[in-house]
């Protein structure tokens, strides 16, 4: 039965068209669910899901919530990890994707603080962690599946397209905010319109009930990677994949939580603190740069643009000079943009756009060759746990605690962003010293 399955998955049956979209198009869907509640904890939750009375305090709240996520995505990556090392690649990603899109229309459903109380927050957190357990599973399962069928040399290339869409989420779920609010225009920069507060904001939350179709029609396409079909063939499964992946490979787990530390916190401070700070008005007791939405999120999605463009450089940087030597580079360059933030922003809307530009391309240039590196650290029977724990413990230190610490630096700096700035550069310390301990990665044996 075991050789009859290897057979069935031999690389032939999965086109690279097909790798290609299925690796893209689930990531895409995690990270548009992702970021409609993370547009969402800005815009909407603040005051719809807390009590009036402090704005600060209603945000610090909304973003603890979700915060509250990147603590389930570790167990996320326990269970799918589980999973998809045990039972392959792809029902683990289907189930995945389910549980986020699922978790994701039922936000779209929720009662108000108005309505239900304290009850409201408390199944908005539920869902929340739901998210977060999804999301936990889903990254892994597609870097797997990218960088397990890639062809020779293009390893890092394969890997970026499960990163791609981030950037590519980011700007449908914005992009969709930003249609619904212009038509239900407020009256208030700093504050939705009632319209939108009291259903428009719904809508993006219920789109993904669409989205996920569409991803599950592309992934149930799929058959299983070369790479787990021989580690099956040859009785290489493991009983615990957890315990196997932390006695023999604690030390590749430590170090890939610290490889994606600096990208996790420029990733969230740039899509989700800098909302908050773009938004804030220049007059208020903790100000910021005093756009209005609309104006603000245009200018977001123009640096994500540079975010998908050089996602998709990376790769064969990558592939060309080693993922250690790019990583380092591009991590040393995200210390000295940490450290210059006053700077550039201090330029008026041309710094504030260089400032978007240059850190959304940063972010790209660091995301893209994680897709490699990640699943590279681990043999193929603890593959799929090991990438996936190192990615989301990552986002305990890194997303988790970043939109609460920015906020929390930004108050203490009187509306300064100048001590967020510095958060980012000792955060890219850290990473750049895993670097440098860590080993190159480019010519591992995936099948192995």
């Amino acid at each position: 039965m075991s050789t009859t399955f290897a057979a069935d998955a031999a690389p032939a049956a999965n086109p690279r068209s097909r790798v290609i979209l299925a690796s893209l198009i689930g990531t895409t869907i995690e990270f548009y669910d992702f970021y409609v509640y993370a547009t969402a904890a800005v815009l909407v939750f603040p005051h719809l899901f807390f009590p009036a009375g402090n704005d600060t305090t209603a945000l610090l709240a909304s973003f603890a919530i979700f915060g509250a996520a990147m603590v389930a995505r570790p167990l996320g990556a326990i269970f799918f990890g589980h999973l998809g090392d045990k039972k392959g690649r792809k029902i683990t990603l289907v189930g995945a994707l389910l549980t986020m899109g699922i978790a994701t229309f039922l936000i779209g459903l929720l009662p108000t603080f108005q309505t239900a109380g304290w009850f409201a927050p408390l199944l908005l957190v539920i869902l929340r962690l739901a998210q977060g357990f999804a999301l936990g599973g889903e990254w892994s399962g597609a870097a797997l599946v990218a960088t397990e069928n890639a062809p020779a040399g293009k390893r890092a290339v394969y890997g970026t397209f499960p990163q791609l869409g981030a950037p590519i989420g980011f700007i449908i779920a914005n992009g969709l905010f930003l249609a619904i609010a212009a038509l239900m225009p407020s009256s208030d920069p700093s504050r939705p319109s009632d319209a939108f507060l009291s259903w428009g904001w719904r809508l993006p939350f219920l789109f993904s009930a669409v989205m996920v179709i569409v991803g599950l029609w592309v992934r149930m396409s799929l058959v299983e990677s070369p790479a787990f079909a021989k580690a099956l063939e040859h009785g290489r499964i493991q009983k615990l994949p957890l315990a196997a992946a932390f006695k023999t490979h604690w030390r590749e787990l430590i170090l890939g939580t610290f490889y994606m530390l600096a990208t996790y916190v420029l990733f969230y401070l740039m899509t989700t603190f800098s909302l908050s700070y773009g938004r804030a008005p220049t007059t208020a007791a903790v100000p910021g740069l005093g756009y209005d939405y609309r104006t603000f999120v245009l200018m977001m999605i123009g640096g994500v643009v540079f975010f998908g463009i050089f996602t998709l450089v990376s790769g064969p940087w990558a592939d060309r000079w080693g993922r250690r030597r790019t990583l380092i580079g591009i991590t040393a360059a995200i210390v000295l943009f940490g450290l210059l933030w006053v700077p550039i922003l201090s330029a008026g809307p041309v710094g504030v756009m260089a400032w978007l530009i240059i850190g959304f391309t940063l972010m790209g240039l660091t995301f893209g060759p994680m897709g490699a590196l990640l699943p590279e650290l681990f043999p193929a029977n603890v593959r799929y746990t090991g990438s996936g724990i190192s990615y989301n413990v990552s986002s305990i230190l890194g997303a988790a605690v970043a939109p609460f610490i920015a906020v929390a630096l930004w108050s203490y700096g009187g509306g300064s962003p100048f001590w967020v700035g510095v958060y980012l550069s000792v955060m890219a310390l850290l990473t750049l010293a895993a670097l440098v301990i860590g080993k190159e990665t480019r010519d591992v044996n995936m099948d192995h």
